[in-house]
């Protein structure tokens, strides 16, 4: 097939930066080409905290792909996280212009300007405009109104702001990495594109990323989504109460989250009785698997409760009936779909990313969810030839 584009995502996390290179072929099909992935020092919960080793990380990240690819990086989407984003709905409404009274794209654009068009602080800065959906004369529940006859157009949006000083540091240290920002995107919404099915986005689901140090929460319906935010929690405060419960070092507490958390080694061996060995600096030492797991479920239901007041909170509008998806590395924890289920009597399931072929060993899994989705997000623009969403 024959090349289109080629496409550059970049995810900077609080455990990791991953930049992932994509190429569109004429028929739509979207391969990995390059990748790199290195552990992130200078984010801490999403933020900057550090710029020049933010800055390291991300040009170690960016080599490893470009040596991959065989290709100069210049420029990538970048998803944006940290709980200084927010979000709302918004409504703008405009005469269609034109003699024949038929809804163009220029209609279509200035309805969304006049929805953009709320007051929110000066120290924030817009970063989503995304149209729900369109009342055309009355007739509501419109996805696409574009040719349609009518003389009045309204379009209702979701809108995601963020900390103008938070999205300023993320921008200046990509563009000391030499990468030049094509577009910031919401983490929770990339992640949406990569796990989430139609259906689900139909009839209301809820997104959760867990990532190290924060979760990533979007919450769709007919389609589109209508809520975002960010919960400062995440798998590194799992990994800090076993460390602190266990008297032991972060490294042999991460380990043993990993060991024993994920759902193929609790398969493997389903007793929480047995004894585990902690090796701090060389000296081992015994402890119950059943206080890993105590430790574990009570921080996860911290976070399913909060995830779940979320959603009882800003979910009145819409119902839910697909329930919750989990992705994120923390979602392959032990039984974090049951916990989580049995926290909120919803459907859970936790997802990988889909939707994208090519290099994907080892790319397939929950906690890239966000790359690969923003990866998607930035082939679907080019596709459609939207430069905004």
């Amino acid at each position: 097939m024959e090349l289109e584009a080629i496409l550059v995502a970049l995810d900077v996390g609080s455990s990791k930066a991953v930049v992932l290179v994509g190429e569109v072929t004429t028929d739509g099909a979207l391969d990995i080409i390059g990748k790199g992935t290195v552990p992130t020092t200078g984010v801490k919960k999403g933020l900057v905290n550090n710029m020049d080793q933010a800055v390291t990380s991300i040009q170690s990240a960016v080599e490893q792909a470009e040596r991959l690819s065989g290709l100069t990086l210049e420029a990538a989407y970048v998803a944006v996280g940290g709980d200084h984003l927010e979000s709302l709905n918004s409504r703008g409404t405009v005469a269609v212009s034109g003699a024949h009274r038929e809804v163009t794209r220029e209609d279509i654009e200035r309805a969304t300007e006049v929805a953009r068009a709320v007051t929110i602080p000066s120290n924030r800065e817009v970063l989503h405009v995304l149209p729900r959906d369109f009342i055309v004369d009355g007739q509501e529940g419109v996805k696409d109104p574009e040719g349609m006859s009518a003389i009045r157009l309204e379009v209702t949006t979701h809108i995601v702001h963020g900390g103008a000083t938070a999205l300023q540091n993320l921008t200046r240290c990509v563009r000391r990495a030499g990468v030049r920002p094509d577009e910031l995107v919401v983490s929770s919404i990339a992640t949406g594109e990569a796990v989430l099915s139609e259906t689900e986005r139909e009839l209301g689901v809820a997104v959760a990323d867990i990532g190290a140090g924060t979760t990533d929460l979007a919450l769709y319906a007919e389609g589109a989504p209508f809520y975002t935010s960010v919960i400062p929690l995440g798998g590194v405060n799992v990994t800090n109460d076993i460390a602190i419960g266990l008297r032991t070092n972060l490294a042999a507490a991460e380990q043993l989250k990993m060991q024993f958390g994920s759902r193929e080694s609790k398969d493997a061996d389903p007793s929480t009785e047995a004894e585990v060995e902690i090796i701090d600096d060389g000296v081992a030492r015994p402890a119950r698997k059943a206080d890993v797991t105590e430790i574990t479920d009570a921080r996860m239901r911290e976070l399913f409760e909060k995830i779940g007041e979320e959603m009882s909170e800003n979910a009145s509008a819409h119902r839910l009936p697909a329930g919750l998806v989990l992705t994120g590395g923390a979602a392959q924890l032990a039984n974090a779909a049951e916990l989580a289920r049995d926290v909120l009597q919803v459907p859970v399931r936790v997802a990988a990313p889909e939707g994208i072929g090519g290099l994907t060993d080892n790319l397939l899994v929950p906690q890239y969810a966000t790359a690969i989705g923003l990866l998607l997000w930035a082939a679907n623009d080019f596709l459609t030839g939207e430069q905004q969403r």
